[in-house]
């Protein structure tokens, strides 16, 4: 697939001239450009939604002392790098599959459909079709006489009736099996992990972010489940749904948050308590909207899809522990270096994830466009919104990073106000502003390659870095 893709975008000009195809047009909204809006806008929203949580997270417990945000951090560095593990391969492998399976399923009915109204048209005369709804009578008599020439109206065969998608219901399973392994492993062995992490047996540090990750784990099997729904749903180009669940999610963890730290004087075991409960309800949420759509009990076990979504995840394995490696190794060194450093980093860290998610979102809408795209062989409609997507996810990165460099200078406080830890915020802030058109650029990029399903690619170069 991505082969002809290749091809068939490079035959007049080399491959690095799409970044520059109809580059005019990059803000206009089209037709293409209000597709991408209606699916990178809430898919961003989404995205951003649970690190600024954790950044409000972040801004309570930084009231309580800065070793219990240090301690706190390295529990939040800890448990999202495992989570990646299994959340990134799924999610993505899932929004391609489903974004195929989807658009076949689609061009399939439309042939079916078509192919029923013309064998109407045959068996009928034109002059005795209705051409207006008929009633619940004559709509029962209809079922009784299917022969009769008033009854020539062909119904819509697919009206109200759930979809199966093979692809979704193995990743439910599959997310549900990774939560649940996730959740043993971090609860199990949180002190080892924490150690591996820099915080030793002395260290002030180390009974609140025991607490912390143990807490927080119990919510994994929810965020597996969810964010599996996710790519879901993104497959479908609805990213409404899950924005709407994330929001209502976080709101609840912001509500929860000063009660149980400051009212119930949980601390931050509290904090951990409000962030699980948010996981479940969105979880809930997710089930209870996708089921309305989606038929998830298979027919048989052979029809899910478990072989092809191991073989590409796999690859993205190994692109997501290059990727784990390298944050978790700074969230490490950072620990080592004391809970004033490390109370910095994770402020700064925390910040760079939620506006580099962003572009995340731009991720998303060119990825399940591409994918639709190659399943249905429009390889021209997959060459302008790879196009367009790069080119707006450099505009984003620019936009980002003017921004960051203004606002980190004056809201380093609204986290922390250990002056020596707002300080070296200051130090990490021109980094965090510059590094913005390059992580947006890498997010796109990524998508593109997992809608033309090239997770080889991306595995490979990512590891080689």
């Amino acid at each position: 697939m991505a082969e002809e893709f290749g091809s068939s975008a490079c035959k007049k000009s080399p491959p690095i001239f799409i970044f520059f195809k109809d580059i005019r047009h990059a803000l206009k909204l089209d037709e293409l450009g209000l597709e991408i809006a209606q699916i990178a806008l809430p898919a961003s929203l989404a995205l951003t939604a649970d690190p600024i949580a954790s950044l409000i997270d972040t801004a309570f417990i930084g009231q309580i002392g800065s070793v219990e945000l240090a301690a706190v951090g390295v529990s939040i560095a800890l448990f999202n790098q495992v989570s990646r593990i299994a959340i990134f391969p799924l999610v993505s492998v899932t929004t391609s599959f489903v974004a195929e399976e989807d658009a076949i399923k689609s061009v399939a009915r439309e042939a079916e459909e078509s192919d029923s109204i013309e064998e109407g048209s045959a068996n009928g005369n034109s002059e005795d079709r209705e051409l207006i709804p008929r009633s619940d009578s004559t709509e029962a008599d209809c079922e009784s006489k299917p022969l009769t020439s008033s009854c020539n109206v062909v119904k819509p065969k697919y009206e109200h009736q759930r979809r199966y998608i093979p692809s979704a219901s193995s990743a439910m399973v599959i997310g549900s099996i990774l939560g649940l392994i996730q959740a043993i492993v971090l609860i199990a062995g949180a002190v080892p992990l924490l150690n591996f992490m820099g915080i030793g047996s002395e260290s002030p540090m180390l009974s609140p972010a025991q607490k912390y990750l143990t807490l927080r784990s119990l919510g994994a099997p929810a965020v597996l489940l969810s964010l599996a729904m996710q790519g879901v749903f993104r497959g479908f180009k609805d990213t409404k749904t899950p924005l709407y669940a994330t929001v209502a999610g976080d709101l609840t963890n912001i509500i929860l948050d000063p009660i149980f730290i400051f009212v119930f004087r949980l601390g931050v075991s509290g904090a951990a308590i409000a962030h699980v409960i948010s996981q479940y309800l969105i979880a809930i949420i997710l089930l209870w909207k996708l089921i309305q759509q989606v038929d998830l009990i298979p027919p048989s076990i052979k029809r899910l899809k478990f072989g092809r979504f191991l073989q590409n995840g796999f690859l993205l394995l190994i692109r997501v522990m290059a990727v784990t490696f390298c944050v978790t190794l700074s969230a490490s060194l950072a620990a080592r270096q004391g809970p004033t450093r490390m109370a910095a980093f994770q402020v700064c860290l925390q910040v760079w994830l939620a506006t580099s998610l962003l572009a995340d979102g731009l991720a998303v809408a060119g990825q399940a466009i591409l994918a639709s795209s190659f399943a249905k062989k429009d390889y021209e409609r997959a060459t302008s919104s790879a196009a367009r997507v790069l080119q707006l996810g450099l505009v984003l990165g620019l936009v980002l990073g003017a921004i960051l460099g203004v606002a980190l200078q004056y809201g380093a406080k609204l986290f922390t106000r250990d002056a020596d830890v707002v300080r070296l915020i200051g130090i990490g802030i021109p980094f965090v502003a510059s590094t913005q058109p390059i992580n947006s650029l890498a997010f796109v990029f990524d998508g593109v390659n997992f809608g033309a399903s090239d997770y080889a690619y991306a595995a490979c170069s990512m590891a080689s870095i």
